[in-house]
């Protein structure tokens, strides 16, 4: 599938919507994440969780500064401030992860942990079920959701979808474009709340071209008259 499929239009996402709830924006200079109750938050988190749905081993990502980093992000609930386990950019500020997940998702939103200061990325752009989102293709291609992220946060936050637009979700491109000033992004946790639906495989059916064997087909005798024929 090419990479501008699932594209939305500029009516069809709010970019800074976070949380999960309304339309209200979130700006750097606010102090928004710590003004809620971060236990009353975990528990969608805990009861949705798509950790265990997602393919961590095909996990991969584009410039990050060590290999395999970003499938080091992708943990239990009950570890998202383990910061020994992150994911960082190399030679500049940019990321992109690709998330296959192990059958279909409805993906209702986002959790994010990132930095420590400025080394937090300040938007997330979101492409579905495409393979092919590089740094040569992603500026051309419309994303199907894009948020303004949170600063200065010592906590995950959620971010919410576009729950019409990720309805069918099998896998997910993850292009975090620019940071609050760093020379490099650091992500230590990335999570996910939804449903999720076993992918049914159709049967395989094998056709054969079918040529008649004369010796399926022998009636009795017919090796008797032939003999006599020959003969």
């Amino acid at each position: 599938m090419s990479s501008c499929q699932g594209e939305a239009g500029q009516d069809d996402y709010n970019p800074g919507r976070s949380q999960g709830s309304g339309d209200s924006h979130h700006h750097h200079h606010h102090h928004h994440g710590h003004d809620h109750d971060h236990d009353h938050d975990s528990e969608p988190a805990l009861k949705n969780s798509l950790y265990g749905k997602i393919d961590i081993d095909h996990v991969r990502a584009f410039n990050e500064h060590e290999p395999n980093a970003a499938k080091r992000v992708f943990k239990a609930w009950d570890q998202r401030q383990d910061r020994t386990k992150y994911v960082e950019s190399d030679c500049d500020e940019q990321l992109i992860i690709f998330v296959p997940f192990t059958g279909m998702v409805k993906l209702k939103s986002i959790w994010l942990l990132a930095g420590p200061g400025d080394a937090m990325p300040d938007k997330l752009k979101a492409f579905i079920n495409t393979e092919d989102v590089d740094f040569d293709t992603v500026d051309d291609c419309q994303c199907t959701q894009e948020w303004d992220l949170v600063a200065g946060q010592n906590e995950a936050v959620e971010y919410g979808t576009r729950i019409t637009k990720f309805n069918n979700v099998r896998n997910l491109t993850l292009y975090f474009p620019s940071n609050f000033g760093a020379d490099v992004t650091r992500i230590q946790y990335i999570g996910f709340t939804g449903e999720w639906t076993e992918l049914r495989e159709a049967p395989l059916v094998t056709l054969y071209e079918l040529k008649p064997n004369v010796s399926d087909h022998k009636v009795p005798g017919d090796e008797q008259r032939m003999h006599n024929n020959i003969f």
